[in-house]
Parts: C-alpha cells; structure tokens; sequence
C-alpha cells in the first residue's frame, strides 16, 4: 500500500473559486428526516477487526441499510431532489447522471418519489444486474463508454441537448451548486457518527471515488473534534484522483485499468472534494485490487459483508505496515472509525 502524508493543508492550485464542502448538517438532517423510509443506520463495533489490526477499538458506520436503497448515497441525489421539491421546482424536470454505482439509485429514487423522471448513464463494465436495479426504481438507462467519465460526458452532452438537470455526485469548473448540496446530504451519516461515537477517535478512514463521501465527512470530522483525529482517504491504486491531484498541486486525471472496487474507479476527483481534503486529510492511501479483496473477505468473515468498495476503508486499516502504523502513530491505543458504504449486492 502506497501512502502519501499531506501537511494540511496541501497546496493545491486551481480551486480558488471552488467551494469547501458544507458542514450545515442540520439543514440536511431536517429534510431527510420528512422522508418515511428514513431511518439512523447503526454504529457497530468490530472487535474481530480490531484485533487483526492491533488496535483498541475499531468502530464501523453501517450504511447497508440506508433508506433501503443499500448505500450510503441514498442520502445525497435524493437531498438535492428534496431540496428543489422545497422550491417548487422539480415536478416534470428529467434529472440525467451518469453512475459507477450508487448515486444513480439515488437520483433514480429521488425522481421517482418527488414525481420527477430519471436518465441515468453507466460505462459498458457496469454489471447488467445494476441496470436492472435502475430501471426498477424508474430510470431509463442508457450506455455509454468504457469508462465513469465517458459516461459522464454523455450525461452532460444529453443534459445540453434536452433541456434536462444534470445532476453529477462530481464537480468541475462551472458545475458546483448541486454537487455542493448533494455533499451536504452525506453530512447527515457523520453526523449521526459524531453522537454514536462514545469517545473521539483517533483516526478515520475514509475511502472515496469522486471524493464525495470522505470530503463530507472529513469536513465535519474536523468541526467536531478539530485536529485530534488522523483522517486518511482511501483510493484503489488504479484510480489514484485525489492522492495524484494532491501530490501533483493541482487536479490531474488518474490513469489506470479498471478497478474491481468499482465504485470507488474514478479517475478524476470532485473538486469541492479536492480542496475540502486537501485542508481536512492527513493522508491519502492506495490499496492495490488483492487487498481490497482481503479487506472486504475480512469483513464478511467479521459479520460486515460488504463489496471490496464498500469495505476499502478496512481493508486499508488491516494492509498497514508496522512502518505505516508507526507513521500514522497507529497503536494498540488506537480508536478507529470507518464507513462501511454499501451491501455486498449494491
């Protein structure tokens, strides 16, 4: 595993007019809390994993149950829907994404809930399983290239073309309003984190794709317990966004085959995401495909079965070198947070 330590915060170019992420949890947790299905997901405690990994404690935010939809995304899409059906402004609008994974059941749902229409694009090596699971929630699916981000541009050029809301769990120039708000809906689960946990931890561990979830949650992790945590983002070694983009000073698109933790293969990061964690982030750490597998099987073995994205952020607590842990101060003292974002089927 490749770690690269960042002096927060890292000097990054070409973000002066992105935004940092929110950290207005309460408006997220009040709107989230008019949806039915909405619920607290559990913080579990994994002492299995724990002492694989040497440490006192390690504490797990559960995200396979969210709203039913099985990932911690149903938080995000489906907020800013929420946040426009507020406004007046969502009924008869088509929302258009692309998805590598969760946020397109996000936006799928939150359409079709608020009585909006969906079109979400996947990249040809997105499983047939997960188009049928969109379509079950309304959207109409439509692929397009080999890659996140060729799919991405099909979504935007499509957006273009008809007049429809893209609605991107990304940001680039010029596109920051919605992914700023859908952040802000990620905010709810770490918040809810911050009042599970009986004490701060030590370190958080944070995986990403797009950089979404870990800037979220790293911003309010630093609002609630300032710098006494080490955060460190989890990426796969093929789809390097953030790590590349903070060593480089300035963002760069990753390059690498196809990674089996899906989710998290995204070759270039939000950029709301980026300079968010380049203040927030203690470090960045890249796991290479078998340790992302010997993550997510150390988990199911400890009653946390989840997809190798989904468990990332284990996986990259239990592939630490005792050099790597002396580094990171890591010690039979340790107290360690991590999300597990998804099911193992979502």
């Amino acid at each position: 595993m490749d770690i690269l330590h960042s002096n927060r915060p890292a000097d990054v170019s070409g973000l002066d007019a992105v935004p940092l992420p929110s950290t207005n949890a309460q408006a997220a947790q009040t709107l989230v809390a008019r949806c039915p299905v909405a619920a607290q997901t559990p913080l579990l405690q994994a002492e299995a994993i724990a002492v694989e990994a040497g440490v006192a404690e390690v504490w797990v935010k559960d995200e396979r149950g969210r709203m039913g939809l099985g990932s911690f995304k149903a938080l995000g899409a489906a907020y800013v829907i929420a946040c426009d059906k507020e406004r007046g402004d969502h009924r008869g609008r088509t929302y258009v994404t692309a998805s590598a994974g969760n946020h397109g059941m996000s936006v799928a749902a939150g359409a079709q809930a608020f009585g909006a229409a969906s079109v979400v694009y996947i990249a040809q090596s997105v499983p047939e399983s997960f188009a049928a699971r969109l379509a079950e929630q309304g959207a109409e699916v439509i692929r397009e290239g080999a890659t996140y981000e060729d799919s991405m541009a099909a979504a935007q050029a499509a957006a273009d073309l008809n007049g429809w809301a893209l609605l991107s769990d990304s940001s680039w120039p010029g596109y920051v309003e919605r992914p700023h708000r859908l952040m802000e809906g990620y905010l709810v689960l770490m918040a809810e984190a911050i009042a599970q946990m009986p004490s701060p931890p030590t370190h958080i561990f944070l995986q990403a794709g797009v950089g979404g979830l870990a800037g979220a949650c790293a911003a309010l992790a630093r609002q609630a317990w300032g710098d006494a945590p080490t955060i460190i983002v989890v990426e796969p070694t093929v789809a390097a966004a953030l790590h590349g983009s903070v060593k480089a000073g300035k963002p760069i698109e990753s390059q690498g085959p196809v990674s089996e933790m899906g989710r998290l293969d995204c070759k270039m990061p939000s950029l709301i995401a980026l300079k968010g964690l380049a203040r927030d982030a203690d470090a960045f750490a890249l796991i290479s495909e078998a340790e992302g597998q010997a993550g997510a099987g150390a988990a199911m073995v400890a009653g946390l079965g989840s997809s190798t994205s989904g468990a990332a952020g284990i996986a990259a607590l239990l592939a630490l070198s005792d050099g790597q842990k002396e580094t990171l101060d890591i010690s039979a003292r340790s107290v360690v947070l991590t999300v597990l974002s998804e099911g193992p089927a979502a």
